[in-house]
């Protein structure tokens, strides 16, 4: 499984940008998908999760502010991010929860880099 973020960039203070993740491989039994991220110095957080039937759930740091969502047909996951504020300002990681016969792997992208100037 091979999972290739796309969408970083740098943008002022309340801009937007929106995040996609291309999945490839095997990943006929994905589960959970989501985003993490990691700020310089500090330990990678989870910014937004969605399940196979479409539940989300968000970090309050983002909530109202970030929308995940996710195509199955096409293999992919986006994340929607408006009113960017400099704390958010981290790297990006896509992940994918996907069963296999031995139980659940976690697959990792990556990363993007999102920088929000103030």
């Amino acid at each position: 499984v091979q999972l290739v973020e796309s969408g970083g960039g740098l943008v002022q203070a309340g801009g937007s940008l929106r995040l996609s993740c291309a999945a490839s491989g095997d990943t006929f039994s994905t589960n959970a998908m989501g985003w993490y991220r990691q700020a310089p110095g500090k330990q990678r957080e989870l910014v937004a999760t969605i399940t196979s039937a479409g539940s989300t759930n968000y970090a309050d740091s983002v909530k109202g502010r970030f929308t995940i969502s996710r195509d199955n047909a096409k293999r992919t996951l986006y994340l929607q991010m408006k009113s960017l504020k400099p704390e958010d300002t981290a790297v990006y990681y896509c992940n994918a929860e996907i069963t296999r016969n031995w139980g659940p792997v976690h697959y990792w992208g990556q990363g993007t880099q999102v920088t929000v100037s103030s």
